[in-house]
């Protein structure tokens, strides 16, 4: 987000977000709270894990058509968990995750992949 809005670490938290509001980019966990013993995807339990309210979300963002998913696991969740309650159907794209262990792709390959949400 830092590159591709200028958005980058070098702002503070709120600057950031006004940044990506400013282009039209809305930030959002798939999970509202879960157990996780680590830092990784893989680590995160089923027990106790309960998503965001996304139909509250996309009724109140009714522009909203397109989502993106930091990743595999976020998109599978939302798949699993979230979509079978949603009242509208949208767009779906799961890019790449920007976490260091996903080291599958470098830092290039991850910023071509994300270009993909500049509107």
């Amino acid at each position: 987000m830092g590159e591709l809005f200028a958005a980058g670490p070098e702002l503070d938290y709120q600057s950031r977000l006004e940044k990506l509001l400013d282009n039209h980019i809305a930030l959002w966990d798939v999970i509202g709270t879960c157990h996780r013993p680590g830092s990784l995807d893989s680590a995160i339990s089923n027990d106790g894990l309960i998503t965001n309210d996304f139909n509250s979300f996309f009724k109140q963002h009714r522009q909203i058509t397109q989502v993106y998913f930091n990743g595999q696991k976020a998109g599978d969740l939302f798949k699993k968990k979230v979509i079978p309650s949603l009242n509208d159907d949208y767009n779906y794209t799961v890019l790449p995750s920007t976490s260091p262990a996903n080291a599958a792709k470098n830092y290039a390959a991850k910023l071509a992949a994300w270009s993909a949400i500049q509107i």
